[in-house]
């Protein structure tokens, strides 16, 4: 199954030039970032925890649920999606079922992490990583599951917090040796850690993660390009801000018993339905509602 979106993805990151990839955890969310120009989108489980089960991100999330918003989104949208796989949601042999899933929803990279079941959020504290050889297993099971050459494994490690960032790398150092066409090194401390990440790993492509609070220095695109990064994800930022927006919105209502006073910080009628592709629906509707439509021979 081929995807024209994945070689797409891999031929961009052969260029020079950062790519961003803001998360967006539903198909109204991957539509504003593809209308403002991001090339690459990140389905973050983070984000999808929170706004699909109003829930921390501490592997409560399940494969279908996970597959069901990743082809929710490779549908709303045309750019290529890197979606969180967590850990796979089991052993290797769960991997290559996660792995097919994904495929076959229209991503064009799954993200898989080396911790241990239940896993949590890369920023926060108590994860556990499981030994070098299951991930190794794991990113084995994810190559050979794939049924398109261009769809990309990305092999994150969460050892940085426990072991330090010399263990991380090494971590990252046999990922990539298994076969991982992507490295993550989760959550680096200090601008001179990140730093080292990048030079690590010259020939291969590397994750920068921002997170706003986060335990990472958060910095720009410009800045991680200039230290070798290829790849910036920003994966909880529009969920941090509608949170913020909707709680904001939430105690005027309750004050005033009114939305009237609302009205300066919505988005028009008009101009969200045609966000959301009405004029297209109306457009399909008139060819093909109306039975007037012909097929060319």
């Amino acid at each position: 199954m081929k995807n024209e979106r994945s070689a797409r993805l891999r031929a961009r990151l052969k260029e020079k030039r950062i790519l961003m990839a803001p998360a967006a955890h539903d198909g109204l969310c991957a539509r504003i970032y593809e209308k403002a120009g991001f090339e690459a989108i990140y389905l973050s489980g983070f984000a999808t925890s929170s706004s699909f089960l109003g829930r921390p991100d501490v592997g409560l999330l399940d494969y279908s649920e996970m597959l069901y918003r990743a082809s929710t989104l490779a549908d709303a949208v045309d750019v290529p999606i890197f979606a969180d796989g967590d850990t796979g949601f089991g052993n290797a042999v769960n991997v290559y079922r996660t792995v097919r899933g994904y495929v076959n929803a229209g991503v064009s990279a799954i993200q898989l992490e080396d911790q241990v079941a239940p896993k949590k959020c890369g920023h926060m504290h108590g994860r556990e990583v499981v030994p070098v050889e299951e991930m190794i297993g794991k990113i084995h099971a994810a190559c050979d599951a794939r049924t398109d050459d261009n769809f990309m494994i990305i092999a994150r490690t969460d050892s940085r917090t426990n072991f330090g960032i010399d263990a991380a790398i090494e971590r990252g150092m046999a990922y990539k040796e298994a076969g991982a066409d992507i490295v993550f090194v989760e959550s680096p401390e200090s601008v001179d850690e990140l730093k080292k990440v990048a030079a690590a790993f010259p020939d291969v492509p590397t994750i920068a993660n921002m997170v706003e609070f986060g335990r990472t220095p958060l910095l720009s695109a410009d800045e991680l390009e200039a230290m070798g990064f290829n790849i910036m994800v920003i994966p909880v930022l529009s969920t941090f801000v509608i949170a913020k927006a909707v709680s904001e919105a939430a105690a005027t209502l309750m004050k005033d018993r009114s939305s009237k006073n609302l009205l300066d910080r919505s988005i028009d009628f008009n101009d969200f339905t045609e966000l959301l592709g009405l004029p297209h629906v109306r457009a399909m509707e008139e060819k093909y509602a109306t039975g007037r439509h012909t097929t060319d021979n």
